[in-house]
């Protein structure tokens, strides 16, 4: 552990590191007790993968037709709304099964942004990059674009957190209430579609899902409210970010791999502890 501070005060990569997971923690936190809570987690790991289809056609104009402006991430972004906004539709108003059309998205992004890599030439495996991230390699300003996210989202949280609540725990209820169910059920997907795309550019797929599910499932344990499910999942995911990082430093272990284990067994032992409990009450 004292290696691991040491490095974090001298080594500027390590703080930035240990920086991203702290701000990375509020966004997923925030999101991900929504998530959970609206039973959509499936839904971030489809527009994960396919914000690859955005990536490849924006890295594709920006080598062929010299928009050298236009990086992977704005065809990510775009890409991730895009598939928000179609799963919302086709859910809300053409009654579609969600699962269907995200496993559809997923595909077609996919395949869409392998076709544009192909035709890209001097192809750049460092795109590949993006769907994997490392947390390693932040640089200052994605830094501020995970602040810049975690800010929309505690304002969106602090403004629309009943509205949103209720969108996820009864819809019937929220419509019956006079609460427009589209407009926040599309938003909620929109601010999870933003917060997939860009930490999965940061930290990577497999983190961000792992970190918009695991910390609420562990703190849903302890908690009754939402709010305050928000709050120690945020504190476990700063936790899980910090720990992670200090056990892999040493080793030389992959950091985003450490920190999912760290989160995945505390999990396991909690839920092993909650049936324990149950059993001998029964």
């Amino acid at each position: 552990m004292t290696e691991f501070l040491d490095a974090v005060f001298n080594h500027t990569f390590m703080f930035y590191a240990l920086l991203t997971g702290i701000l990375a923690s509020i966004a997923c936190g925030v999101v991900g007790t929504y998530v959970v809570a609206r039973r959509i987690t499936y839904i971030a790991g489809g527009i994960a993968h396919s914000v690859l289809g955005g990536m490849g056609l924006a890295y594709y104009l920006s080598v062929v037709h010299n928009l050298t402006w236009l990086q992977p991430l704005h065809g990510a972004v775009v890409a991730a709304l895009a598939s928000a906004v179609t799963i919302a539709l086709a859910g809300l108003y053409f009654k579609e099964r969600e699962d269907t059309v995200i496993g559809a998205i997923w595909a077609i992004g996919m395949a869409v942004g392998i076709i544009f890599i192909a035709q890209t030439p001097g192809y750049n495996e460092n795109l590949m990059s993006y769907l994997f991230g490392n947390i390693l390699m932040v640089s200052l300003g994605d830094l501020w674009l995970i602040a810049a996210l975690d800010a929309l989202v505690l304002v969106v949280g602090f403004l629309f957190h009943k509205q949103i609540a209720a969108v996820c725990f009864d819809e019937e209820f929220a419509r019956v209430r006079g609460v427009n169910v589209q407009f926040f059920y599309l938003l909620l997907l929109c601010l999870t579609a933003l917060t997939v795309v860009i930490l999965t550019t940061v930290v990577g797929i497999v983190m961000v899902i792992a970190f918009l599910t695991l910390p609420v499932a562990i703190a849903g344990f302890f908690t009754g409210k939402l709010w305050q499910t928000m709050v120690l999942a945020t504190l476990l995911s700063i936790f899980f970010m910090t720990f992670g990082l200090a056990i892999s430093y040493s080793p030389d272990l992959p950091a985003g791999a450490t920190i999912i284990i760290l989160a995945g067994l505390t999990y396991l032992a909690v839920t092993a502890y909650k049936a324990a409990r149950k059993f001998r009450r029964s």
